[in-house]
């Protein structure tokens, strides 16, 4: 865990610089999209396909949210997560979760998305993985000509389950990843009872037979600066989620930096899961200095209590970035996005006409809190 500073400043978040925060262009690279199951949704997809919810989980909306603000760590969120994922049952149920979410990210600016699901915990409640694949590939569809946004799905392997699932799994979407429609692969759950070198097969697997997919992995949230470094060495990792332990190591911030190697940070979800009492705790402002390459994403908005601007906006409170600044990382998350280049050059062109319509804004200098 990273240590807080004595003293945590806060920068007045202006309304023009709302403004500008919510019209700057963003990429979300980590969101998960069980994780966007809201309340409201659960419980209504728990009406229709007659779901009945263990008495020990939140019996409503209230609960929920009440519940949802007081994790003790990951595996208390993931304990809940879990139950929540059983109310998706059918292909529009899915489409569904999905098309909330694009609708909100498309709110807050975001113009591009690249989006975690997680095949086996639907597989093992019995829901045939092209369920969950054609539900969702259909919301990525209608969010681009409703939206205008372009969206990717990456599939996380659950890493409390064994590799030879994750190999299972990884057969069972090959049509998929052929065709494109699953355009990467993750590793997330518990992070720290099981690290990288447990899923080097799997990895292998699919850079042989899908060398065009993109692969990244959960690392350094829950372990150490060394899971950020055997994600890359072993894995072969071109993207680490989270990540914010590599501030552990000034050698793997060099590689990083390097390597132009992105980290997908979480800032309101390392509080939520105690990584970090306050935003102002993690290292975002060094790995800046450092030129290590980040973006800043939501994460499990729906249980987090913060979707991407939210997230830009408690940044900005705590680091009090400035217009170029928030330019840098605006094109350090382009740049390190999965889409085409012709993509890329539409949203750093757009980048710079936001920046230049909001030049002159200034930050307000910080007070202690």
């Amino acid at each position: 865990m990273i240590i807080a500073s004595p003293t945590t400043m806060s920068y007045v978040c202006c309304d023009k610089f709302t403004e500008f925060l919510k019209e700057l262009p963003k990429c979300e690279h980590h969101l998960h999209l069980e994780g966007t199951l809201e309340p409201s949704l659960l419980f209504s997809l728990a009406k229709r396909n007659n779901i009945t919810l263990p008495s020990h989980f939140p019996p409503s909306v209230e609960a929920c949210n009440e519940r949802y603000s007081n994790f003790a760590d990951l595996q208390d969120f993931l304990d809940h997560y879990y139950i929540g994922m059983s109310v998706l049952i059918t292909e529009e149920d899915f489409y569904e979760l999905a098309m909330e979410y694009f609708a909100k990210a498309a709110k807050d600016g975001c113009l591009h998305s690249e989006v975690f699901f997680d095949p086996q915990g639907h597989v093992e409640r019995g829901i045939h993985v092209d369920t969950v694949v054609n539900g969702f590939n259909r919301a990525c569809k209608d969010a681009n000509e409703k939206f205008g946004t372009t969206n990717k799905l990456i599939m996380c392997l659950l890493r409390h389950l064994p590799s030879a699932a994750g190999l299972e799994t990884i057969l069972s979407v090959s049509h998929h990843f052929e065709n494109g429609t699953i355009h990467g692969l993750g590793l997330d759950s518990s992070e720290k009872p099981f690290p990288p070198e447990l899923f080097v097969e799997c990895y292998a697997a699919v850079k042989s037979r899908h060398p065009e997919v993109g692969l990244t992995a959960h690392a350094g949230e829950e372990g150490d600066h060394t899971f950020v470094t055997n994600s890359l060495d072993l894995l072969k990792v071109t993207r680490i989620d989270h990540g914010v332990n590599s501030i552990q190591s000034e050698d793997l911030m060099a590689r990083l930096a390097e390597n132009r190697t992105m980290l997908s940070m979480c800032p309101l979800s390392n509080v939520k899961l105690q990584v970090v009492s306050d935003v102002a705790e993690l290292p975002i402002r060094s790995f800046f200095e450092k030129d290590v390459p980040f973006s800043i994403n939501s994460d499990d908005p729906a249980y987090f209590g913060g979707y991407i601007l939210d997230n830009y906006l408690a940044v900005h409170t705590r680091f009090g970035f400035t217009v170029a600044d928030w330019k840098k990382i605006a094109i350090n998350g382009i740049n390190g996005s999965w889409c085409s280049e012709s993509r890329k050059s539409q949203l750093l062109a757009k980048v710079d006409e936001v920046c230049d319509k909001y030049s002159s804004l200034s930050v307000i200098p910080a007070v202690p809190i």
